[in-house]
């Protein structure tokens, strides 16, 4: 690990084996808490090189828990994520809503959407963790039930500190250097279901290309890298977003997205605040409920790019209109209830 610091203090960044190296030795708890702050620090003070995330996303793969779905299990063909970065200003969750909306939608074609639901716990206390097991999912299911959840409704939650309990070792330099760290970009690329398909909020600007590039080279599928210019590590409806587009040859498209082209009216951040996890989870149910207003218009803008990254729509015009209907139908809040039940059963 000297070695590893020695590079990063020459202002060098570390290529993809190097950092490959260096997040073993982490996850592995062969690196001290103070080398391990000081390496995030370090990288941190200068921003990620594409190869120290991708190096960093291969090394959490290697070490994680991984759900028990087969190669050839039919839902891997459209299974996605709607993980973000965290870090962005504390709105109610939509990406968890998103991803219950997404799960829950269906293509004239009877195309659907699998949704390996990547998160944890929030500094705010309003994070995917909180708000889902405050609606009554067990958020620590054993790995095959949450592929049974999958399977059968849909959707499953994967709590990332199950799933990645390596990161213990990381824990302890993180909390106290208070800030977003490369750990925070690595998160989301290493799904334990092994989705190669996600639509990722990142909660800067500047890492709307990096994440998209890793993505290209982690073999996405398809990808969407989306970070509203409001500060939203979602795709946002009080402003523009910035968005890349990854496809299966590795080709990134970058563009800038605004619901109202969409037909959604722009919003607030004040109608998305969500200041106690009480207000985070009333939104989502209402929002489930079939409440209109802007939590419900940004929920559906998110998971209509969530069913355009699974391919069940070819746009995100046409996939609007299939979330929308997930949510009038009944289906998306049948799909909450179907998920609380089912997470508490044996596999």
């Amino acid at each position: 690990m000297q070695e590893i610091l020695r590079t990063l203090l020459e202002r060098r960044s570390l290529n993809e084996a190097d950092a490959r190296r260096a997040f073993s030795l982490i996850l592995s708890g062969q690196a001290n808490e103070s080398q391990v702050g000081a390496m995030l620090a370090l990288i941190a003070s200068r921003g990620p090189a594409l190869e120290e995330v991708v190096g960093g996303a291969l090394e959490m793969r290697a070490h994680a828990q991984a759900l028990p779905i087969a190669a050839d299990d039919p839902v891997r063909a459209t299974l996605i994520d709607t993980c973000g970065t965290g870090g962005a200003p504390k709105t109610f969750n939509v990406s968890t809503g998103a991803a219950l909306v997404a799960a829950s939608a269906r293509a004239r074609d009877g195309r659907r959407a699998y949704v390996a639901k990547h998160g944890g716990r929030s500094r705010s206390g309003r994070g995917s963790a909180e708000v889902l097991a405050a609606l009554g999912v067990n958020i620590d299911a054993a790995p095959a039930t949450q592929a049974r959840c999958l399977r059968e409704c849909g959707v499953c939650f994967s709590f990332a500190v199950n799933h990645h309990p390596a990161m213990r070792f990381a824990a302890g330099p993180r909390k106290s250097l208070g800030f977003p760290t490369i750990f925070n970009l690595m998160g989301p690329l290493s799904n334990p279901a092994g989705a190669r398909r996600q639509l990722i909020g990142v909660y800067d600007e500047r890492y709307v290309a990096l994440i998209a590039q890793a993505l290209a080279r982690l073999g996405a599928e398809r990808a969407m890298v989306v970070h509203g210019l409001d500060g939203m590590d979602e795709i946002t409806t009080t402003n523009q977003t910035m968005a890349a587009i990854v496809d299966a040859r590795g080709s990134i498209e970058t563009l800038r997205l605004d619901a109202i082209s969409l037909g959604i009216d722009r919003a607030s951040l004040a109608d998305l605040e969500a200041p106690t996890l009480e207000l985070a989870v009333g939104r989502l149910r209402d929002v489930l409920g079939g409440a209109r207003g802007a939590a419900r218009d940004i929920t559906m803008l998110n998971a209509a790019a969530a069913l355009f990254v699974a391919g069940v729509a070819d746009a995100l015009e046409p996939a609007l209109g299939l979330a929308e209907d997930a949510i009038d139908s009944g289906r998306a809040a049948e799909t909450l209830r179907s998920l609380a039940r089912l997470s508490h059963e044996p596999a």
